[in-house]
Protein backbone atom coordinates (compact mmCIF):
# COMPACT_ATOMS: atom_id res chain seq x y z
CA UNK A 1 0.00 0.00 0.00
CA UNK A 2 2.77 2.64 1.04
CA UNK A 3 4.50 1.84 -2.56
CA UNK A 4 1.14 2.59 -4.27
CA UNK A 5 0.51 5.57 -2.12
CA UNK A 6 3.72 6.47 -2.95
CA UNK A 7 3.57 5.84 -7.20
CA UNK A 8 0.27 8.09 -7.22
CA UNK A 9 1.58 11.12 -5.12
CA UNK A 10 4.30 10.88 -7.29
CA UNK A 11 2.60 11.57 -10.28
CA UNK A 12 0.61 14.54 -8.63
CA UNK A 13 4.45 15.76 -8.35
CA UNK A 14 4.78 15.11 -11.95
CA UNK A 15 1.38 16.96 -12.58
CA UNK A 16 1.95 19.49 -10.54
CA UNK A 17 5.03 20.33 -12.35
CA UNK A 18 3.21 20.84 -15.82
CA UNK A 19 0.25 22.88 -14.18
CA UNK A 20 2.57 25.18 -12.77
CA UNK A 21 4.84 25.59 -16.03
CA UNK A 22 1.33 26.04 -18.27
CA UNK A 23 -0.39 28.66 -15.94
CA UNK A 24 3.10 31.00 -16.10
CA UNK A 25 2.46 30.78 -19.92
CA UNK A 26 -0.97 31.32 -19.55
CA UNK A 27 0.07 34.54 -17.26
CA UNK A 28 2.68 35.50 -19.82
CA UNK A 29 -0.10 35.61 -22.79
CA UNK A 30 -2.12 37.34 -19.93
CA UNK A 31 0.37 39.99 -19.68
CA UNK A 32 0.40 40.22 -23.56
CA UNK A 33 -3.40 40.59 -23.92
CA UNK A 34 -2.66 43.48 -21.28
CA UNK A 35 -0.47 45.18 -23.33
CA UNK A 36 -2.65 45.29 -26.22
CA UNK A 37 -5.81 46.58 -24.19
CA UNK A 38 -3.64 49.11 -23.25
CA UNK A 39 -2.95 50.36 -26.98
CA UNK A 40 -6.28 50.17 -27.77
CA UNK A 41 -7.38 51.92 -24.31
CA UNK A 42 -10.34 48.84 -23.75
CA UNK A 43 -11.47 48.04 -20.29
CA UNK A 44 -9.20 45.28 -18.72
CA UNK A 45 -11.97 43.23 -17.61
CA UNK A 46 -13.71 41.49 -20.86
CA UNK A 47 -17.42 39.86 -19.73
CA UNK A 48 -17.79 38.24 -23.12
CA UNK A 49 -14.35 36.79 -22.85
CA UNK A 50 -14.76 35.16 -19.47
CA UNK A 51 -18.00 33.64 -20.23
CA UNK A 52 -16.48 32.33 -23.58
CA UNK A 53 -13.42 30.32 -21.40
CA UNK A 54 -16.23 29.45 -18.84
CA UNK A 55 -18.60 27.94 -21.56
CA UNK A 56 -15.35 26.21 -22.72
CA UNK A 57 -14.20 24.54 -20.11
CA UNK A 58 -17.57 23.38 -19.54
CA UNK A 59 -17.68 21.56 -22.71
CA UNK A 60 -14.00 19.94 -22.21
CA UNK A 61 -14.97 18.79 -19.07
CA UNK A 62 -15.34 15.21 -18.20
CA UNK A 63 -14.96 14.75 -14.74
CA UNK A 64 -14.79 13.80 -12.01
CA UNK A 65 -14.47 16.91 -11.29
CA UNK A 66 -17.64 19.60 -11.20
CA UNK A 67 -17.96 22.06 -13.68
CA UNK A 68 -18.82 24.59 -10.30
CA UNK A 69 -14.78 23.25 -9.22
CA UNK A 70 -13.83 24.59 -12.63
CA UNK A 71 -15.89 27.52 -12.17
CA UNK A 72 -13.87 28.14 -8.79
CA UNK A 73 -10.40 27.27 -9.82
CA UNK A 74 -10.89 29.18 -12.81
CA UNK A 75 -12.14 32.41 -11.26
CA UNK A 76 -8.99 32.48 -9.50
CA UNK A 77 -6.85 31.84 -12.36
CA UNK A 78 -8.48 35.02 -14.46
CA UNK A 79 -8.45 37.33 -10.89
CA UNK A 80 -4.49 36.55 -11.15
CA UNK A 81 -4.40 37.24 -14.79
CA UNK A 82 -6.22 40.70 -14.31
CA UNK A 83 -3.85 41.87 -11.80
CA UNK A 84 -0.80 41.30 -13.69
CA UNK A 85 -2.99 43.27 -16.39
CA UNK A 86 -3.69 46.19 -14.13
CA UNK A 87 -3.92 46.72 -10.43
CA UNK A 88 -8.06 46.61 -10.90
CA UNK A 89 -10.15 48.52 -7.81
CA UNK A 90 -13.38 47.47 -7.39
CA UNK A 91 -16.41 49.17 -5.85
CA UNK A 92 -18.81 47.57 -3.29
CA UNK A 93 -21.54 48.44 -0.95
CA UNK A 94 -21.00 47.57 2.28
CA UNK A 95 -17.42 46.51 4.15
CA UNK A 96 -16.30 42.89 4.15
CA UNK A 97 -18.71 40.41 4.12
CA UNK A 98 -21.63 41.84 2.98
CA UNK A 99 -24.05 40.73 0.20
CA UNK A 100 -22.13 42.68 -2.22
CA UNK A 101 -18.48 41.72 -1.39
CA UNK A 102 -19.62 38.07 -2.05
CA UNK A 103 -21.29 38.93 -5.01
CA UNK A 104 -17.87 41.35 -6.39
CA UNK A 105 -15.47 38.05 -5.08
CA UNK A 106 -17.88 35.91 -7.01
CA UNK A 107 -17.23 37.99 -10.49
CA UNK A 108 -13.47 38.75 -9.68
CA UNK A 109 -11.65 36.67 -7.63
CA UNK A 110 -9.14 37.85 -4.50
CA UNK A 111 -6.48 38.88 -6.81
CA UNK A 112 -7.85 42.50 -7.02
CA UNK A 113 -8.60 45.20 -4.83
CA UNK A 114 -12.33 45.50 -3.01
CA UNK A 115 -13.31 49.01 -1.81
CA UNK A 116 -16.00 49.46 0.64
CA UNK A 117 -18.30 52.08 0.33
CA UNK A 118 -21.20 53.24 2.71
CA UNK A 119 -23.62 53.77 0.15
CA UNK A 120 -24.75 52.57 -3.63
CA UNK A 121 -24.02 56.53 -4.27
CA UNK A 122 -20.44 56.39 -2.99
CA UNK A 123 -20.18 53.09 -5.33
CA UNK A 124 -21.21 54.82 -8.72
CA UNK A 125 -19.52 57.96 -7.53
CA UNK A 126 -15.94 56.04 -7.34
CA UNK A 127 -16.22 54.54 -10.55
CA UNK A 128 -17.53 57.57 -12.38
CA UNK A 129 -14.79 59.62 -10.90
CA UNK A 130 -12.23 56.91 -12.03
CA UNK A 131 -10.86 56.09 -8.28
CA UNK A 132 -12.37 52.62 -9.19
CA UNK A 133 -12.60 50.65 -12.42
CA UNK A 134 -15.82 49.05 -11.60
CA UNK A 135 -18.49 48.56 -9.46
CA UNK A 136 -20.87 46.37 -7.99
CA UNK A 137 -24.51 47.42 -6.72
CA UNK A 138 -27.26 45.13 -5.61
CA UNK A 139 -30.45 45.79 -8.36
CA UNK A 140 -33.29 43.30 -7.45
CA UNK A 141 -34.44 40.63 -4.98
CA UNK A 142 -36.12 37.42 -6.10
CA UNK A 143 -38.02 37.97 -2.88
CA UNK A 144 -38.65 41.50 -2.36
CA UNK A 145 -38.03 43.03 -5.78
CA UNK A 146 -36.23 46.36 -7.18
CA UNK A 147 -33.46 48.04 -5.59
CA UNK A 148 -35.50 51.41 -6.40
CA UNK A 149 -31.79 53.39 -5.18
CA UNK A 150 -29.97 51.74 -7.70
CA UNK A 151 -32.66 52.22 -10.65
CA UNK A 152 -32.95 56.00 -9.40
CA UNK A 153 -28.95 56.86 -9.50
CA UNK A 154 -28.93 54.93 -13.05
CA UNK A 155 -31.35 57.45 -14.15
CA UNK A 156 -28.48 60.17 -14.02
CA UNK A 157 -25.43 58.14 -14.48
CA UNK A 158 -23.53 58.21 -17.49
CA UNK A 159 -22.07 54.19 -16.45
CA UNK A 160 -23.23 51.20 -18.15
CA UNK A 161 -23.67 47.89 -16.71
CA UNK A 162 -20.97 45.50 -18.32
CA UNK A 163 -22.20 42.41 -16.69
CA UNK A 164 -24.33 40.91 -13.68
CA UNK A 165 -23.92 38.54 -10.91
CA UNK A 166 -26.51 35.95 -9.41
CA UNK A 167 -25.85 35.12 -5.88
CA UNK A 168 -28.37 32.86 -3.81
CA UNK A 169 -28.46 35.05 -0.60
CA UNK A 170 -28.57 33.23 3.29
CA UNK A 171 -29.51 35.67 6.04
CA UNK A 172 -28.59 35.04 9.25
CA UNK A 173 -29.75 36.45 13.01
CA UNK A 174 -26.71 37.60 14.76
CA UNK A 175 -27.10 38.51 18.61
CA UNK A 176 -24.34 38.39 21.96
CA UNK A 177 -27.79 35.85 23.05
CA UNK A 178 -29.87 33.23 22.02
CA UNK A 179 -33.05 34.14 24.03
CA UNK A 180 -34.73 35.93 21.23
CA UNK A 181 -36.85 37.92 23.89
CA UNK A 182 -34.09 39.39 25.01
CA UNK A 183 -33.34 40.99 21.98
CA UNK A 184 -34.93 44.72 21.97
CA UNK A 185 -33.56 45.70 18.20
CA UNK A 186 -32.60 44.27 15.00
CA UNK A 187 -30.50 46.11 12.41
CA UNK A 188 -30.11 45.64 8.53
CA UNK A 189 -30.84 46.35 5.42
CA UNK A 190 -34.43 47.41 4.35
CA UNK A 191 -34.17 44.70 1.37
CA UNK A 192 -33.00 41.83 4.30
CA UNK A 193 -35.80 43.16 6.16
CA UNK A 194 -38.72 43.05 3.42
CA UNK A 195 -37.30 38.92 2.88
CA UNK A 196 -37.44 37.96 6.42
CA UNK A 197 -40.81 39.86 7.58
CA UNK A 198 -42.80 36.45 8.41
CA UNK A 199 -39.69 34.98 10.76
CA UNK A 200 -39.40 38.60 12.06
CA UNK A 201 -43.13 38.93 12.95
CA UNK A 202 -43.17 35.51 14.23
CA UNK A 203 -40.06 35.00 16.28
CA UNK A 204 -39.33 38.80 17.33
CA UNK A 205 -42.19 40.82 17.29
CA UNK A 206 -41.20 42.85 20.09
CA UNK A 207 -38.06 43.77 18.42
CA UNK A 208 -37.60 47.48 17.05
CA UNK A 209 -36.52 47.22 13.04
CA UNK A 210 -33.47 49.70 12.37
CA UNK A 211 -32.37 50.14 8.70
CA UNK A 212 -28.74 50.71 7.89
CA UNK A 213 -27.17 51.19 4.20
CA UNK A 214 -25.53 47.35 4.49
CA UNK A 215 -25.60 44.43 6.48
CA UNK A 216 -22.09 44.78 7.50
CA UNK A 217 -23.22 48.19 8.60
CA UNK A 218 -25.52 46.64 11.02
CA UNK A 219 -23.62 43.97 11.99
CA UNK A 220 -21.12 46.74 13.40
CA UNK A 221 -23.72 48.71 15.08
CA UNK A 222 -25.07 45.45 16.62
CA UNK A 223 -21.98 44.13 18.15
CA UNK A 224 -21.25 46.91 20.19
CA UNK A 225 -24.92 47.60 21.50
CA UNK A 226 -26.53 45.44 24.50
CA UNK A 227 -29.56 43.71 23.41
CA UNK A 228 -29.49 44.59 19.71
CA UNK A 229 -28.66 42.05 16.72
CA UNK A 230 -28.24 41.82 13.26
CA UNK A 231 -29.39 40.23 10.18
CA UNK A 232 -26.14 39.57 7.69
CA UNK A 233 -24.05 36.82 6.28
CA UNK A 234 -22.13 34.45 7.68
CA UNK A 235 -18.65 35.85 6.65
CA UNK A 236 -19.93 39.21 8.22
CA UNK A 237 -20.61 37.22 11.24
CA UNK A 238 -16.89 35.54 11.70
CA UNK A 239 -15.31 39.50 10.76
CA UNK A 240 -17.16 40.80 13.80
CA UNK A 241 -16.90 38.18 16.30
CA UNK A 242 -21.15 38.39 16.83
CA UNK A 243 -22.31 34.97 16.92
CA UNK A 244 -24.73 33.49 14.90
CA UNK A 245 -28.21 32.73 16.73
CA UNK A 246 -30.58 31.36 14.15
CA UNK A 247 -29.17 30.66 10.31
CA UNK A 248 -31.65 30.72 7.03
CA UNK A 249 -34.65 32.92 7.98
CA UNK A 250 -35.58 34.41 4.88
CA UNK A 251 -38.94 33.82 4.21
CA UNK A 252 -38.65 31.90 1.05
CA UNK A 253 -36.05 29.37 0.06
CA UNK A 254 -33.82 29.93 -3.09
CA UNK A 255 -33.42 33.84 -2.71
CA UNK A 256 -31.92 35.15 -5.25
CA UNK A 257 -30.33 38.58 -5.52
CA UNK A 258 -29.27 39.99 -9.03
CA UNK A 259 -26.34 42.58 -8.72
CA UNK A 260 -24.80 44.57 -11.69
CA UNK A 261 -21.40 45.55 -12.74
CA UNK A 262 -20.78 49.19 -13.45
CA UNK A 263 -18.08 50.59 -16.29
CA UNK A 264 -17.79 53.79 -18.22
CA UNK A 265 -18.79 50.93 -21.05
CA UNK A 266 -20.44 48.12 -21.31
CA UNK A 267 -19.74 44.30 -23.13
CA UNK A 268 -19.58 43.26 -26.73
CA UNK A 269 -21.54 40.87 -28.19
CA UNK A 270 -21.46 37.00 -27.34
CA UNK A 271 -24.88 35.44 -28.51
CA UNK A 272 -26.62 35.46 -25.73
CA UNK A 273 -27.09 38.49 -24.33
CA UNK A 274 -29.35 40.56 -21.96
CA UNK A 275 -29.90 44.76 -22.07
CA UNK A 276 -31.38 46.87 -20.12
CA UNK A 277 -32.90 50.35 -20.85
CA UNK A 278 -35.21 52.97 -19.25
CA UNK A 279 -37.31 55.51 -21.09
CA UNK A 280 -39.90 57.76 -19.93
CA UNK A 281 -43.47 58.47 -22.42
CA UNK A 282 -45.59 61.02 -23.12
CA UNK A 283 -48.59 61.52 -20.85
CA UNK A 284 -51.36 60.03 -23.41
CA UNK A 285 -53.93 57.28 -23.17
CA UNK A 286 -52.08 53.93 -24.52
CA UNK A 287 -48.56 55.31 -24.30
CA UNK A 288 -46.68 52.83 -22.18
CA UNK A 289 -48.65 50.08 -24.31
CA UNK A 290 -47.23 51.22 -27.72
CA UNK A 291 -44.01 51.75 -26.45
CA UNK A 292 -43.69 48.04 -25.90
CA UNK A 293 -44.75 47.60 -29.96
CA UNK A 294 -41.34 47.52 -30.79
CA UNK A 295 -40.18 45.13 -29.14
CA UNK A 296 -43.10 42.50 -30.20
CA UNK A 297 -42.72 43.73 -33.53
CA UNK A 298 -38.66 42.68 -34.08
CA UNK A 299 -39.88 39.26 -31.79
CA UNK A 300 -37.98 40.60 -28.29
CA UNK A 301 -38.80 38.81 -25.51
CA UNK A 302 -38.68 41.14 -22.17
CA UNK A 303 -37.55 40.11 -18.82
CA UNK A 304 -38.44 42.73 -17.02
CA UNK A 305 -40.39 46.09 -16.94
CA UNK A 306 -39.82 48.46 -13.83
CA UNK A 307 -41.68 51.82 -13.22
CA UNK A 308 -39.69 54.27 -11.23
CA UNK A 309 -41.35 58.06 -10.66
CA UNK A 310 -39.34 61.00 -11.67
CA UNK A 311 -37.91 63.55 -9.50
CA UNK A 312 -38.30 66.59 -11.39
CA UNK A 313 -42.11 66.40 -11.99
CA UNK A 314 -45.01 64.77 -10.11
CA UNK A 315 -47.07 61.55 -11.54
CA UNK A 316 -44.14 61.36 -14.48
CA UNK A 317 -42.89 58.23 -14.81
CA UNK A 318 -39.34 56.20 -15.86
CA UNK A 319 -39.42 52.54 -16.78
CA UNK A 320 -36.90 50.16 -16.47
CA UNK A 321 -37.09 47.46 -19.12
CA UNK A 322 -34.58 43.96 -19.47
CA UNK A 323 -35.10 42.07 -22.72
CA UNK A 324 -32.98 39.38 -24.49
CA UNK A 325 -30.37 40.33 -27.05
CA UNK A 326 -27.28 42.95 -27.58
CA UNK A 327 -28.21 46.77 -28.20
CA UNK A 328 -25.81 46.09 -31.35
CA UNK A 329 -28.50 43.18 -32.80
CA UNK A 330 -30.14 43.93 -36.02
CA UNK A 331 -34.26 43.67 -34.33
CA UNK A 332 -32.61 44.96 -31.10
CA UNK A 333 -31.55 48.40 -33.18
CA UNK A 334 -34.36 48.95 -34.89
CA UNK A 335 -36.90 48.68 -31.82
CA UNK A 336 -34.82 50.90 -30.06
CA UNK A 337 -34.84 53.50 -32.91
CA UNK A 338 -38.35 52.98 -32.97
CA UNK A 339 -38.89 53.77 -29.36
CA UNK A 340 -36.75 56.47 -29.27
CA UNK A 341 -39.26 58.09 -31.85
CA UNK A 342 -42.04 57.97 -29.95
CA UNK A 343 -40.20 58.83 -26.01
CA UNK A 344 -39.90 61.48 -24.25
CA UNK A 345 -36.21 59.87 -23.31
CA UNK A 346 -34.33 56.55 -23.74
CA UNK A 347 -31.25 55.74 -22.58
CA UNK A 348 -29.48 51.92 -22.78
CA UNK A 349 -28.04 51.42 -19.29
CA UNK A 350 -25.92 48.53 -21.03
CA UNK A 351 -25.71 44.96 -22.75
CA UNK A 352 -24.22 42.32 -21.03
CA UNK A 353 -23.81 38.66 -21.15
CA UNK A 354 -26.12 36.26 -19.19
CA UNK A 355 -23.99 33.70 -17.54
CA UNK A 356 -24.78 29.88 -17.93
Amino acid sequence: MKTTLHSLRKKIDALDVRLVTLLNQRAGLSLAIGEEKTKNSSGIYSPHREKEVLRRIQALNKGPMSYEDFQAIYREIMSSSLALEKSLRIAYLGTEGSHTHLAANKKFGSRVTYVPCEGIAEVFQKVEHADCDYGVVPIENSTEGAVTHTFDLLVDSELKACAQILMNVSHHLLAHTHNFKRIQSVYSNPQVFGQCRNWLLNNMPQAGQIAVASTTEAVRRASKEKGASAIASSLAAKFYGLPIVRSNIEDIAHNITRFLVLAAHDAPRTGKDRTTILFSIKDKVGALHAMLTPFAHNRINLTKIESRPAKKKAWDYYFFVDFEGHRLEKNVRKALEKLEGMCKYLKVVGSYPVMD
